[in-house]
């Protein structure tokens, strides 16, 4: 049995994820859902999503959880200088994250996700 291609990063419990993952499963399309809170986020994955996009695609400043942070944590995030900073606060990234490893869709919006399904 095959890896899907495609790559849900999101928390089960976010109703946007549910959202997202309602549509893809009515859609047919084949993904793996990768739990934030239970699966974590590598280094390297974060790595690859910067390289193709900037910080803030990436992290929700409109969120709760970026509103707490310190003023230095923020920076260190801003600066990228401190993915541990992300690591410790996974809900600060948009979510769902659909990644087919070479181009990554941050949040949900079903036009977006149709057509990006259909230029697979």
């Amino acid at each position: 049995m095959s890896t899907p291609a495609l790559t849900l990063y999101g928390i089960k419990n976010c109703d946007t994820v549910r959202k997202a993952r309602k549509w893809l499963d009515a859609h047919a399309v084949d993904y793996h859902f990768h739990d934030f809170k239970t699966d974590t986020l590598s280094e390297q994955t974060y790595a690859a999503w910067r390289k193709e996009h900037d910080v803030f695609t990436i992290v929700n400043k409109r969120s709760t959880t970026w509103k707490k942070l310190t003023e230095q944590e923020q920076e260190a995030i801003t600066n990228e200088s401190d993915f541990s900073v992300i690591q410790q606060h996974l809900s600060l990234i948009k979510r769902p994250v659909l990644d087919n490893q070479a181009t990554q869709i941050f949040g949900f919006k079903e036009e977006t996700y149709s057509t990006f399904v259909s230029s697979l």
